[in-house]
Protein backbone atom coordinates (compact mmCIF):
# COMPACT_ATOMS: atom_id res chain seq x y z
CA UNK A 1 0.00 0.00 0.00
CA UNK A 2 1.29 3.63 -0.92
CA UNK A 3 1.83 5.57 1.79
CA UNK A 4 -0.12 9.10 1.57
CA UNK A 5 2.93 11.23 2.34
CA UNK A 6 5.97 9.24 2.00
CA UNK A 7 9.35 9.71 2.95
CA UNK A 8 12.84 10.80 1.14
CA UNK A 9 14.11 7.45 1.42
CA UNK A 10 10.94 5.62 0.20
CA UNK A 11 10.75 7.76 -2.82
CA UNK A 12 14.65 6.82 -3.38
CA UNK A 13 13.70 3.16 -3.47
CA UNK A 14 10.74 3.70 -5.84
CA UNK A 15 12.33 6.70 -8.11
CA UNK A 16 12.26 4.22 -11.02
CA UNK A 17 8.32 4.18 -10.86
CA UNK A 18 8.36 7.92 -10.91
CA UNK A 19 10.91 8.92 -13.16
CA UNK A 20 11.50 8.24 -16.97
CA UNK A 21 14.78 5.43 -16.96
CA UNK A 22 16.89 8.07 -18.78
CA UNK A 23 17.02 10.09 -14.89
CA UNK A 24 16.24 6.83 -12.90
CA UNK A 25 19.10 4.72 -14.31
CA UNK A 26 21.96 6.83 -14.09
CA UNK A 27 24.21 6.31 -11.81
CA UNK A 28 24.58 6.65 -8.50
CA UNK A 29 20.84 8.83 -7.59
CA UNK A 30 22.54 9.30 -4.66
CA UNK A 31 19.68 10.61 -1.81
CA UNK A 32 21.03 14.02 -1.63
CA UNK A 33 19.54 16.51 0.59
CA UNK A 34 21.47 19.74 0.68
CA UNK A 35 24.64 21.19 -0.95
CA UNK A 36 26.92 23.77 0.10
CA UNK A 37 30.44 25.06 -1.19
CA UNK A 38 32.12 21.69 -2.35
CA UNK A 39 29.97 19.53 -0.92
CA UNK A 40 26.81 17.18 -0.80
CA UNK A 41 24.88 15.87 1.92
CA UNK A 42 23.04 13.03 1.41
CA UNK A 43 19.28 12.29 3.87
CA UNK A 44 21.76 9.94 6.27
CA UNK A 45 24.22 12.82 6.93
CA UNK A 46 26.58 11.72 4.60
CA UNK A 47 28.78 13.87 3.06
CA UNK A 48 30.44 13.86 -0.76
CA UNK A 49 32.94 15.76 -2.12
CA UNK A 50 31.97 16.88 -5.72
CA UNK A 51 34.18 16.88 -8.27
CA UNK A 52 31.26 16.61 -10.81
CA UNK A 53 30.60 20.25 -10.16
CA UNK A 54 26.73 19.34 -10.86
CA UNK A 55 28.27 18.22 -14.52
CA UNK A 56 30.12 21.72 -14.49
CA UNK A 57 27.17 24.32 -13.93
CA UNK A 58 28.45 24.92 -10.66
CA UNK A 59 31.83 26.41 -11.32
CA UNK A 60 31.33 28.27 -7.71
CA UNK A 61 30.39 25.17 -5.95
CA UNK A 62 26.64 25.24 -4.31
CA UNK A 63 24.41 27.97 -3.32
CA UNK A 64 27.85 30.39 -3.76
CA UNK A 65 25.74 32.71 -1.16
CA UNK A 66 26.50 36.05 -3.60
CA UNK A 67 24.88 34.20 -6.54
CA UNK A 68 22.09 33.18 -4.16
CA UNK A 69 21.66 36.40 -2.44
CA UNK A 70 21.36 37.94 -6.18
CA UNK A 71 18.31 35.46 -7.49
CA UNK A 72 16.59 35.66 -4.09
CA UNK A 73 16.92 39.58 -4.53
CA UNK A 74 15.40 39.31 -7.87
CA UNK A 75 13.01 36.72 -7.07
CA UNK A 76 11.10 39.44 -5.04
CA UNK A 77 11.02 41.65 -8.10
CA UNK A 78 10.17 39.90 -10.33
CA UNK A 79 10.47 36.12 -11.43
CA UNK A 80 9.17 35.38 -15.10
CA UNK A 81 9.06 37.88 -17.79
CA UNK A 82 9.06 36.58 -21.78
CA UNK A 83 12.05 38.77 -22.90
CA UNK A 84 10.37 40.87 -25.92
CA UNK A 85 6.83 41.00 -23.92
CA UNK A 86 8.85 42.64 -21.27
CA UNK A 87 12.73 43.82 -21.00
CA UNK A 88 14.29 42.75 -17.88
CA UNK A 89 16.95 44.89 -16.10
CA UNK A 90 18.96 42.05 -15.26
CA UNK A 91 18.79 40.06 -18.95
CA UNK A 92 19.86 43.50 -20.51
CA UNK A 93 22.81 44.04 -17.91
CA UNK A 94 23.89 40.50 -18.48
CA UNK A 95 24.23 41.29 -22.00
CA UNK A 96 26.09 44.70 -21.77
CA UNK A 97 28.54 42.70 -19.09
CA UNK A 98 28.80 39.56 -21.22
CA UNK A 99 29.51 42.25 -24.02
CA UNK A 100 32.67 43.08 -22.45
CA UNK A 101 34.61 39.97 -21.94
CA UNK A 102 33.33 37.81 -24.83
CA UNK A 103 36.18 35.99 -27.43
CA UNK A 104 35.34 36.91 -31.15
CA UNK A 105 33.92 40.61 -29.97
CA UNK A 106 30.97 38.39 -29.51
CA UNK A 107 28.67 41.36 -27.88
CA UNK A 108 24.73 40.15 -28.95
CA UNK A 109 23.15 37.31 -27.66
CA UNK A 110 19.82 35.01 -27.91
CA UNK A 111 19.05 33.84 -23.83
CA UNK A 112 17.28 30.45 -23.75
CA UNK A 113 17.74 27.90 -21.33
CA UNK A 114 19.90 25.25 -21.88
CA UNK A 115 22.99 24.24 -23.70
CA UNK A 116 21.23 22.34 -26.36
CA UNK A 117 18.84 25.10 -26.50
CA UNK A 118 22.19 27.11 -27.17
CA UNK A 119 23.39 25.00 -29.95
CA UNK A 120 20.21 25.07 -31.99
CA UNK A 121 20.41 28.37 -31.69
CA UNK A 122 23.66 29.17 -33.10
CA UNK A 123 22.50 26.31 -36.09
CA UNK A 124 19.59 28.04 -36.78
CA UNK A 125 21.66 31.38 -36.54
CA UNK A 126 24.44 30.20 -39.09
CA UNK A 127 22.08 28.78 -41.80
CA UNK A 128 20.00 31.70 -41.80
CA UNK A 129 22.42 34.39 -42.26
CA UNK A 130 24.91 32.07 -44.47
CA UNK A 131 21.61 30.77 -46.67
CA UNK A 132 23.59 27.22 -46.60
CA UNK A 133 22.61 24.52 -45.59
CA UNK A 134 26.00 22.03 -44.12
CA UNK A 135 27.18 21.95 -40.61
CA UNK A 136 30.05 20.31 -39.75
CA UNK A 137 30.47 18.63 -36.53
CA UNK A 138 33.03 16.67 -35.39
CA UNK A 139 33.46 12.77 -34.10
CA UNK A 140 33.53 11.93 -30.41
CA UNK A 141 31.53 15.48 -30.13
CA UNK A 142 28.48 15.94 -27.61
CA UNK A 143 25.99 18.91 -27.85
CA UNK A 144 23.01 18.44 -25.84
CA UNK A 145 20.10 16.01 -26.52
CA UNK A 146 17.50 18.18 -28.33
CA UNK A 147 17.02 16.80 -32.00
CA UNK A 148 19.18 19.33 -33.41
CA UNK A 149 21.66 19.25 -30.70
CA UNK A 150 21.85 15.02 -31.15
CA UNK A 151 22.18 15.42 -34.75
CA UNK A 152 25.69 16.67 -33.98
CA UNK A 153 26.37 14.59 -31.35
CA UNK A 154 28.46 11.43 -31.71
CA UNK A 155 30.18 10.77 -28.73
CA UNK A 156 27.72 7.51 -28.17
CA UNK A 157 25.83 5.80 -31.07
CA UNK A 158 23.15 5.04 -28.17
CA UNK A 159 22.48 8.67 -27.65
CA UNK A 160 21.21 8.50 -31.18
CA UNK A 161 19.74 5.41 -31.43
CA UNK A 162 15.96 4.65 -32.00
CA UNK A 163 15.84 8.41 -32.40
CA UNK A 164 16.41 8.55 -36.75
CA UNK A 165 15.82 10.75 -39.04
CA UNK A 166 18.25 13.41 -37.49
CA UNK A 167 18.00 16.90 -39.13
CA UNK A 168 19.89 16.87 -42.90
CA UNK A 169 23.31 18.67 -43.32
CA UNK A 170 25.58 17.20 -40.88
CA UNK A 171 28.48 15.96 -41.70
CA UNK A 172 31.51 14.77 -39.57
CA UNK A 173 34.96 14.82 -39.00
CA UNK A 174 37.82 13.50 -37.05
CA UNK A 175 38.69 15.29 -33.75
CA UNK A 176 42.05 14.85 -32.91
CA UNK A 177 42.69 12.97 -30.51
CA UNK A 178 46.69 11.65 -29.69
CA UNK A 179 45.98 9.34 -27.60
CA UNK A 180 43.67 7.13 -29.74
CA UNK A 181 45.52 8.30 -32.85
CA UNK A 182 48.10 5.57 -34.80
CA UNK A 183 49.48 8.93 -35.78
CA UNK A 184 53.62 9.39 -34.51
CA UNK A 185 53.05 13.21 -32.81
CA UNK A 186 50.63 15.14 -32.06
CA UNK A 187 51.06 17.19 -34.86
CA UNK A 188 50.63 15.04 -37.64
CA UNK A 189 47.37 13.75 -35.26
CA UNK A 190 45.97 17.41 -35.93
CA UNK A 191 47.08 17.20 -39.74
CA UNK A 192 44.72 13.78 -40.01
CA UNK A 193 42.01 15.53 -38.77
CA UNK A 194 42.94 18.19 -41.08
CA UNK A 195 42.63 16.12 -43.99
CA UNK A 196 39.27 14.71 -42.79
CA UNK A 197 38.09 17.94 -43.77
CA UNK A 198 39.45 18.32 -47.16
CA UNK A 199 38.16 14.81 -48.21
CA UNK A 200 34.65 16.06 -46.48
CA UNK A 201 35.11 19.13 -49.56
CA UNK A 202 35.81 16.92 -52.50
CA UNK A 203 33.69 13.98 -52.00
CA UNK A 204 30.87 14.85 -50.12
CA UNK A 205 29.92 18.53 -49.53
CA UNK A 206 32.02 21.64 -51.64
CA UNK A 207 32.90 24.27 -48.75
CA UNK A 208 30.46 26.79 -50.26
CA UNK A 209 27.63 24.76 -49.30
CA UNK A 210 28.79 24.45 -45.48
CA UNK A 211 27.32 26.83 -43.19
CA UNK A 212 29.53 26.34 -40.26
CA UNK A 213 32.01 23.95 -38.00
CA UNK A 214 30.00 22.85 -35.08
CA UNK A 215 33.22 22.18 -32.61
CA UNK A 216 33.93 21.57 -28.82
CA UNK A 217 37.43 23.27 -28.17
CA UNK A 218 38.11 20.54 -26.20
CA UNK A 219 35.53 17.46 -26.05
CA UNK A 220 33.61 16.82 -22.90
CA UNK A 221 31.28 13.80 -22.91
CA UNK A 222 33.16 12.44 -25.45
CA UNK A 223 36.30 12.31 -23.12
CA UNK A 224 37.83 15.66 -22.11
CA UNK A 225 39.60 15.26 -25.30
CA UNK A 226 42.18 17.70 -25.84
CA UNK A 227 43.57 18.95 -29.62
CA UNK A 228 46.88 19.78 -30.41
CA UNK A 229 48.38 23.67 -30.36
CA UNK A 230 47.59 25.06 -33.47
CA UNK A 231 44.21 22.97 -34.23
CA UNK A 232 41.59 25.54 -33.70
CA UNK A 233 43.70 27.99 -35.55
CA UNK A 234 43.92 25.85 -38.53
CA UNK A 235 39.74 25.48 -38.46
CA UNK A 236 39.51 29.30 -38.17
CA UNK A 237 42.02 29.85 -41.32
CA UNK A 238 39.93 26.61 -43.10
CA UNK A 239 37.01 28.66 -42.18
CA UNK A 240 37.96 32.06 -43.16
CA UNK A 241 39.43 30.72 -46.52
CA UNK A 242 35.53 29.25 -47.27
CA UNK A 243 33.31 32.02 -45.72
CA UNK A 244 32.25 29.28 -43.09
CA UNK A 245 31.48 29.96 -39.41
CA UNK A 246 33.14 28.58 -36.43
CA UNK A 247 30.77 28.00 -33.75
CA UNK A 248 32.38 27.42 -31.04
CA UNK A 249 30.35 25.17 -28.26
CA UNK A 250 31.86 26.57 -24.92
CA UNK A 251 28.53 24.74 -22.67
CA UNK A 252 31.09 23.35 -20.95
CA UNK A 253 34.50 25.04 -21.25
CA UNK A 254 33.11 28.36 -20.62
CA UNK A 255 33.25 30.27 -17.49
CA UNK A 256 36.99 30.08 -16.10
CA UNK A 257 36.51 25.78 -16.09
CA UNK A 258 40.07 25.67 -18.37
CA UNK A 259 41.76 28.54 -16.82
CA UNK A 260 40.75 31.69 -18.80
CA UNK A 261 37.03 33.10 -19.01
CA UNK A 262 36.74 31.04 -22.26
CA UNK A 263 38.29 28.10 -24.25
CA UNK A 264 38.49 30.49 -26.84
CA UNK A 265 41.13 32.51 -24.79
CA UNK A 266 43.13 29.55 -23.46
CA UNK A 267 43.46 28.13 -27.23
CA UNK A 268 43.88 31.83 -28.97
CA UNK A 269 41.10 31.53 -31.58
CA UNK A 270 38.49 33.81 -32.68
CA UNK A 271 34.65 32.47 -32.96
CA UNK A 272 32.08 33.45 -35.06
CA UNK A 273 29.51 32.22 -32.68
CA UNK A 274 29.62 31.07 -28.94
CA UNK A 275 27.26 28.51 -27.00
CA UNK A 276 26.84 29.18 -23.44
CA UNK A 277 25.50 27.30 -20.73
CA UNK A 278 26.02 24.96 -17.81
CA UNK A 279 28.38 27.24 -15.46
CA UNK A 280 26.92 30.73 -16.90
CA UNK A 281 24.70 31.24 -13.48
CA UNK A 282 26.10 28.61 -11.14
CA UNK A 283 23.15 25.91 -11.25
CA UNK A 284 20.21 28.25 -12.27
CA UNK A 285 18.93 27.61 -15.29
CA UNK A 286 20.24 29.74 -18.40
CA UNK A 287 21.83 29.47 -22.28
CA UNK A 288 22.88 31.59 -24.60
CA UNK A 289 23.81 32.34 -28.17
CA UNK A 290 26.27 34.88 -28.51
CA UNK A 291 27.65 36.61 -31.80
CA UNK A 292 28.71 40.13 -33.10
CA UNK A 293 26.18 42.51 -33.86
CA UNK A 294 27.13 41.89 -37.84
CA UNK A 295 26.19 38.42 -37.32
CA UNK A 296 23.11 38.60 -35.34
CA UNK A 297 21.46 41.24 -36.78
CA UNK A 298 20.91 39.49 -39.65
CA UNK A 299 18.41 37.49 -37.81
CA UNK A 300 15.17 38.25 -38.78
CA UNK A 301 13.28 39.37 -35.78
CA UNK A 302 10.67 36.31 -35.97
CA UNK A 303 12.92 33.78 -36.90
CA UNK A 304 13.12 32.28 -33.59
CA UNK A 305 12.05 32.66 -29.71
CA UNK A 306 11.68 31.44 -26.30
CA UNK A 307 9.08 31.69 -23.32
CA UNK A 308 11.46 30.90 -20.26
CA UNK A 309 14.93 31.90 -21.98
CA UNK A 310 16.46 34.69 -20.39
CA UNK A 311 14.62 34.70 -17.08
CA UNK A 312 15.56 37.75 -14.92
CA UNK A 313 16.30 35.34 -11.93
CA UNK A 314 18.83 33.35 -13.81
CA UNK A 315 20.07 36.62 -15.38
CA UNK A 316 20.90 38.11 -11.93
CA UNK A 317 22.61 34.99 -10.80
CA UNK A 318 24.46 34.92 -13.84
CA UNK A 319 25.62 38.77 -13.75
CA UNK A 320 27.14 37.87 -10.09
CA UNK A 321 28.47 34.27 -11.07
CA UNK A 322 30.36 36.63 -13.65
CA UNK A 323 31.43 39.12 -10.85
CA UNK A 324 32.51 36.53 -8.32
CA UNK A 325 34.70 34.93 -11.06
CA UNK A 326 35.87 38.65 -11.54
CA UNK A 327 36.45 40.02 -8.47
CA UNK A 328 37.44 37.03 -6.40
CA UNK A 329 40.60 35.78 -8.94
CA UNK A 330 39.11 32.63 -9.34
CA UNK A 331 40.68 32.08 -12.83
CA UNK A 332 44.35 32.12 -11.13
CA UNK A 333 42.93 29.59 -8.86
CA UNK A 334 41.74 27.51 -11.25
CA UNK A 335 45.20 27.31 -13.00
CA UNK A 336 46.71 27.14 -10.09
CA UNK A 337 44.56 24.03 -8.34
CA UNK A 338 44.16 22.66 -11.75
CA UNK A 339 48.42 22.37 -12.41
CA UNK A 340 48.58 21.22 -9.00
CA UNK A 341 46.32 18.47 -9.73
CA UNK A 342 47.52 17.64 -13.22
CA UNK A 343 51.20 17.20 -11.43
CA UNK A 344 49.82 14.74 -8.71
CA UNK A 345 47.58 12.61 -11.46
CA UNK A 346 50.38 12.38 -13.41
CA UNK A 347 52.97 11.17 -10.75
CA UNK A 348 50.11 8.28 -10.34
CA UNK A 349 50.44 7.68 -13.97
CA UNK A 350 53.96 6.42 -12.81
CA UNK A 351 52.47 4.06 -10.41
CA UNK A 352 49.77 2.41 -12.14
CA UNK A 353 49.59 0.07 -15.28
CA UNK A 354 46.20 0.78 -15.85
CA UNK A 355 46.20 4.68 -16.55
CA UNK A 356 46.97 5.28 -19.63
CA UNK A 357 46.53 9.10 -20.34
CA UNK A 358 46.17 11.78 -17.64
CA UNK A 359 45.11 15.19 -18.98
CA UNK A 360 43.89 18.92 -18.49
CA UNK A 361 43.67 22.52 -19.01
CA UNK A 362 42.61 24.68 -15.99
CA UNK A 363 40.27 22.73 -13.57
CA UNK A 364 39.27 20.62 -16.79
CA UNK A 365 40.93 17.36 -16.45
CA UNK A 366 40.43 13.66 -16.93
CA UNK A 367 42.65 10.20 -16.62
CA UNK A 368 41.83 7.58 -19.20
CA UNK A 369 41.89 3.99 -18.22
CA UNK A 370 43.52 0.86 -19.81
CA UNK A 371 44.23 -2.75 -19.57
CA UNK A 372 47.68 -3.10 -18.44
CA UNK A 373 50.51 -2.89 -21.54
CA UNK A 374 48.32 -1.34 -23.89
CA UNK A 375 45.39 1.02 -24.77
CA UNK A 376 42.48 -1.35 -24.47
CA UNK A 377 40.06 0.68 -22.85
CA UNK A 378 39.17 -0.05 -19.11
CA UNK A 379 35.76 0.35 -17.98
CA UNK A 380 35.86 -2.11 -15.38
CA UNK A 381 38.21 -0.29 -13.52
CA UNK A 382 36.59 3.17 -14.20
CA UNK A 383 33.30 1.58 -12.04
CA UNK A 384 35.37 0.20 -9.26
CA UNK A 385 37.23 3.27 -8.99
CA UNK A 386 34.10 5.66 -9.39
CA UNK A 387 32.23 2.90 -6.37
CA UNK A 388 35.21 2.64 -4.65
CA UNK A 389 35.66 6.70 -4.22
CA UNK A 390 32.05 7.28 -3.70
CA UNK A 391 32.35 5.27 -1.03
CA UNK A 392 35.07 7.32 0.28
CA UNK A 393 32.86 10.22 -0.11
CA UNK A 394 34.48 11.63 -3.11
CA UNK A 395 32.08 11.75 -6.34
CA UNK A 396 33.20 11.84 -9.95
CA UNK A 397 32.06 10.37 -12.98
CA UNK A 398 32.75 8.75 -16.01
CA UNK A 399 33.00 10.01 -19.83
CA UNK A 400 35.13 8.72 -23.13
CA UNK A 401 33.00 6.48 -25.78
CA UNK A 402 33.56 3.41 -23.69
CA UNK A 403 33.11 5.15 -20.15
CA UNK A 404 37.15 4.40 -20.01
CA UNK A 405 37.80 7.85 -18.60
CA UNK A 406 36.86 9.58 -15.15
CA UNK A 407 36.29 13.61 -15.23
CA UNK A 408 37.66 15.37 -12.32
CA UNK A 409 36.08 19.20 -12.46
CA UNK A 410 36.43 20.69 -8.71
CA UNK A 411 34.74 23.97 -8.57
CA UNK A 412 36.86 26.56 -9.65
CA UNK A 413 36.90 28.15 -6.55
CA UNK A 414 38.28 25.17 -5.03
CA UNK A 415 40.93 25.50 -2.05
CA UNK A 416 44.33 23.79 -1.59
CA UNK A 417 42.99 21.39 0.88
CA UNK A 418 40.22 19.95 -0.98
CA UNK A 419 42.47 19.50 -3.76
CA UNK A 420 44.69 17.77 -1.68
CA UNK A 421 42.03 15.62 -0.27
CA UNK A 422 40.22 14.59 -3.38
CA UNK A 423 43.52 13.88 -4.92
CA UNK A 424 44.20 11.64 -1.84
CA UNK A 425 41.01 9.74 -2.72
CA UNK A 426 41.44 9.56 -5.92
CA UNK A 427 44.96 8.44 -5.96
CA UNK A 428 44.31 4.91 -3.49
CA UNK A 429 41.23 4.19 -5.20
CA UNK A 430 43.57 3.79 -8.32
CA UNK A 431 46.10 1.99 -6.41
CA UNK A 432 43.56 -0.15 -4.98
CA UNK A 433 42.66 -1.56 -8.56
CA UNK A 434 46.17 -2.72 -8.96
CA UNK A 435 46.77 -3.84 -12.53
Amino acid sequence: MKPDQPTFEYLITHREDLLAPPLAQDWPNLPIERAEGAYLYDCYGKRFLDWLSGFGACNLGHNHPRVVAAAQAQMERMVHAPVGVSTPESTLRLAWELGKVMPGGADMFFFGNSGSEAVDAAIKLARYVTKRPGIIAFIGSFHGRTMGAISATTSKARYRSGMSPYLPGFYFARFPYPFRSKAPSPEECAQEALDDIDRLFEHVIAPQEVAAFLVEPVQGEGGYVIPPPGWLNELRRLADQHGIMLILDEVQTGFGRTGELFAAQTFGVEPDIVCLAKGIANGFPLGATAARADIMKAWGPASHGTTFGGSPVSCAAALETLHVIQEENLLANARARGGYLLEGLRSLQGKSPIVGDVRGVGLMLAVEFVQPGGKQPNPTAVGNILNRMLANGLLCYPCGHWAQTIRLIPAINADQAQVEAGLEIFTQAVLAEGG
